[in-house]
């Protein structure tokens, strides 16, 4: 698996209007309808019961929200850079400026779990996540993350 399998470049955005985790939430289900197909209602009320079972926010300035839905077939993403951190409850409490969210099938479990650790395992490096933080072109974005991704597989 690779992050060109979860993204497409249409789902890639660069926010500035972001001032909570609610609108958050809503920018990634726009996103999520436009891209993938999926119900903006269903992703929202997905990503909010994922997050009251906890934060979502790995730190480092770094969030991977990620939900179940049913409606779906395979595990999806969307990334956005936020020009504003924000106060997302991190772990470590510092806000967050990248994004990371995965929609999986309710029943993709290993696949889900393989997703979550190489978005995880990419956003852990942080040359990746300074090169994410200096562009604001989401078609250089998409790059920097399918490119990181295909050298980390070779």
């Amino acid at each position: 698996m690779e992050l060109a399998d979860l993204l497409t470049p249409g789902a890639i955005r660069v926010c500035n209007a972001v001032k909570s985790k609610k609108r958050l939430f809503q920018d990634l289900a726009e996103i999520a309808a436009a891209a993938h197909g999926i119900d903006e209602s269903i992703a929202i009320d997905a990503l909010q019961e994922r997050e009251s079972l906890g934060p979502t926010g790995v730190g480092h300035g770094v969030a991977l929200p990620h939900a179940r839905i049913d409606s779906i077939e395979r595990v999806r993403g969307i990334f956005i850079r936020l020009d504003r951190p924000l106060d997302y409850g991190s772990v470590d409490r510092a806000p967050v400026d990248l994004v990371f969210a995965l929609f999986a099938p309710r029943d993709a479990g290993v696949e889900h779990l393989k997703a979550l650790a190489l978005v995880s395992r990419t956003l852990r490096d942080a040359s990746v996540c300074a090169k994410l933080r200096a562009n604001e072109d989401p078609d250089k974005l998409f790059a920097i993350l399918t490119e990181t991704a295909d050298s980390k597989a070779a």
